[in-house]
């Protein structure tokens, strides 16, 4: 019944966020708090921003409401790492909030996200050592603040360089959180009670409540946008969750031990390989925002224009260009991120080759998934040349035009002109009301 603890907590942290974006998603519109649409931007009409205010303050609670449970008494009795994710989290959203009134420079963000950082190392959250065989110490404390630094910044632009789709951050940090969760909630059996409560496993619990809480305002379409302070927020406690596990374990015994509840029978997995899964698993749950993140930072120096100048061409953006629908790219999202950790999470409980086809199977799924639209465009273009000599065919691709006149393309709309294609149904451009794809 342990567990109900981390639930109470999680729950605290939804409600309050619910409701504190309720109310500020009605005093954005009343003041009209919210900015001018982008070129880059998804969503085709204004939208509130401010949602990380709400999300931390369903941070706050869930800290207060923990701090007067005597089951996470050893979570609070070092206040130096709890007041610096506070206070890092604090820096990280005031920060975050004005740049999504005002757009902030790029130079400015980014020492914001160092000083929160460094307040957070500052505090006793160090990386202090790296979870691997045998154990790597950091030695030098500027080594242990430099990766701590490094990790947080590349944690909390990650998650929001992704925020780019309704629902897509929350979806993506409530899964990865979970397993995260589930994997320090191992970690952490032992002979007292005590030791099931930590702050990685807080923190993960609170990362879930607060975006589940967020998450109704956030789905398609949006009412609320999570902005850079919710993002950046999000990616800070992620990142301080997963330092908060290297400190917490052994890295020269790491074989995970899983007692069944009707015996002493022990799960685990066997070899080498789950003896890295404490430096794998924080890698796997992010997996498409630190991919996201790695393209666009090498696309942009490529092109000579600073890392975090902003751009169209996110994995989600190609994700919609390729033919896929908003709900479809944010699904697409979630899959890859729930193969990926636990696929990587099974490596400590089954045997390697069992873990490795199911996390196969679960890539090639998601492969197929991803790469459909792909494949129907092939079919239209097939369609297009056998189709029968007097078809009057349009100077538009079908796809194109079965989504002219939507904002988005459905897989029927597609389906449809597919079939006007084949059987020379298409009429003029002049006879369907709409004027032809003029070439650029």
């Amino acid at each position: 019944m342990r567990i109900v603890f981390y639930v109470l907590v999680a729950g605290i942290a939804a409600i309050v966020t619910f409701t504190v974006a309720v109310l500020i998603y009605r005093l954005s519109h009343k003041y009209r708090l919210y900015p001018k649409i982008r070129a880059r931007d998804v969503h085709t009409r204004p939208t509130p921003r401010l949602g990380g205010i709400a999300m931390f303050v369903g941070v706050i609670a869930a800290f207060a409401v923990a701090s007067k449970l005597p089951a996470f008494e050893l979570v609070f009795s070092d206040s130096g790492k709890i007041l610096g994710v506070l206070g890092a989290a604090l820096l990280t959203v005031v920060i975050g909030v004005i740049d999504d009134l005002i757009d902030l420079d790029w130079v400015t963000k980014l020492a914001g996200q160092v000083i929160s950082a460094a307040l957070l190392a500052w505090q006793g959250a160090q990386l202090a050592s790296l979870p691997i065989p045998g154990g790597l110490l950091i030695g030098s404390p500027f080594l242990s603040l430099a990766a701590t630094i490094f990790i947080c910044m590349l944690v909390m632009n990650a998650v929001n360089f992704i925020d780019g789709l309704d629902g897509l951050v929350a979806g993506v940090a409530i899964i990865a959180s979970g397993v995260f969760f589930i994997y320090t909630y191992v970690l952490s059996v032992g002979p007292t009670q005590t030791e099931y409560f930590n702050l990685a496993s807080f923190l993960a619990v609170t990362v879930i409540g607060v975006c589940i809480g967020f998450l109704p305002l956030n789905w398609r379409p949006a009412k609320l946008f999570m902005g850079d302070a919710g993002a950046l927020l999000v990616g800070l406690l992620m990142a301080a969750s997963t330092i908060a596990a290297t400190g917490q374990l052994d890295p020269g015994n790491v074989t995970v031990q899983v007692p069944t509840p009707d015996s002493g029978v022990v799960l685990g997995g066997s070899g080498l390989l789950p003896a890295f899964i404490p430096i794998l698993l924080p890698f796997a749950v992010l997996i498409v925002p630190l991919m996201d993140f790695a393209l666009a930072v090498t696309r942009r120096l490529r092109a000579g224009k600073s890392p975090f100048s902003a751009d169209r061409k996110h994995l989600h953006h190609r994700l919609l260009d390729m033919g896929h629908s908003h709900l479809h790219a944010v699904l697409i999202f979630y899959g890859w991120t729930l193969a990926a950790s636990v696929g990587c999470l099974l490596f400590l409980f089954v045997d390697w080759w069992w873990a490795l086809i199911v996390t196969a199977l679960g890539f090639l799924v998601c492969a197929i998934i991803t790469l459909s639209p792909l494949s129907r465009r092939k079919a239209v273009e097939v369609a297009v040349q056998s189709a029968k000599p007097d078809a009057q065919l349009a100077q538009y691709d079908p796809l194109d035009s079965a989504a002219r006149d939507d904002e988005e393309p459905t897989d029927a709309a597609a389906e449809a002109a597919l079939r006007r294609v084949a059987t020379g149904g298409i009429p003029l451009p002049g006879r369907t009301g709409r004027p032809p794809r003029q070439e650029p």
